[in-house]
């Protein structure tokens, strides 16, 4: 399922039954009503607090995303000249994907402090996902284009560009978008275990002991909402990366 699947009526059912069951409980620790999370997030906004706290944990979790894109595509192509690398790379990518992420939270908190904790993790979650998907997508590049493009002596530079890049591009925009989302979930995660000063995991964390649950419910829509944006923004420049490499002359 995509999010292209997602309608607006649909959306709006499931606030009415959100709605209805806070109504039912009628306990605002319980469940807060929608519009009283739409209001106290207003209020979030309108502080100096709320934005430092966005940009902080935005600055490290992108930057962990960004540095697994960078090792995964690395990585991904070393993988796919050489067996051996391959081989390799391959029990740590499968350990990467079934240790929970609690527990490499936990181990990264006796190695590192928890200032930069979620950039570690954030790339740690992301890694295997462009790293399995890039080397899928060089995989699945047309043999026969590539054995023309010897034939002809098309230079590394030009096949890369016209022939690799195009094909790959489907399968790094597909992890991209699955990998930011869960970069974002990873790295939230361990500010809330670790509790760096000034992060939005630090204020959920506050929210959860205080029972503040507007609070909670408002933080965690503010974070639905940074996901989703860095994501449109991270596949917008993917999107018009390989159109302006086209034009560019080698």
């Amino acid at each position: 399922m995509s999010r292209s699947d997602i309608r607006l009526w649909a959306v709006l059912v499931w606030l009415a039954v959100w709605q209805a069951v806070s109504m039912w409980l009628d306990s605002v620790i319980l469940l807060v009503p929608p519009v009283k999370v739409l209001v106290r997030l207003a209020q979030l906004m309108w502080t100096a607090q709320f934005w430092q706290a966005a940009l902080s944990s935005a600055l490290r979790i992108t930057s962990g995303f960004l540095l697994a894109v960078l090792a995964g595509s690395l990585l991904a192509a070393a993988a796919s000249r050489s067996r051996r690398v391959l081989e390799l790379l391959a029990p740590v990518m499968l350990a990467v994907r079934s240790v929970p992420v609690a527990s490499f939270i936990i181990l990264a908190l006796i190695w590192f402090s928890s200032r930069n904790l979620s950039v570690l993790i954030s790339f740690l979650m992301v890694l295997p996902v462009v790293y399995t998907s890039v080397l899928g997508g060089i995989k699945a590049v047309d043999g026969q284009l590539l054995e023309m493009a010897s034939v002809f002596r098309v230079s590394k530079l030009r096949a890369v560009r016209y022939i690799y890049l195009p094909q790959i591009l489907p399968f790094f925009d597909s992890a991209c978008s699955v990998s930011v989302g869960l970069g974002w979930k990873a790295g939230v995660a361990a500010e809330v275990i670790g509790m760096p000063k000034g992060s939005v995991g630090e204020r959920l964390q506050q929210a959860k002991v205080y029972l503040d649950t507007p609070d909670l419910f408002a933080w965690t829509l503010a974070i639905v909402a940074l996901s989703l944006f860095f994501e449109k923004l991270i596949l917008f420049f993917v999107k018009n990366a390989v159109p302006r490499l086209w034009r560019m002359r080698v």
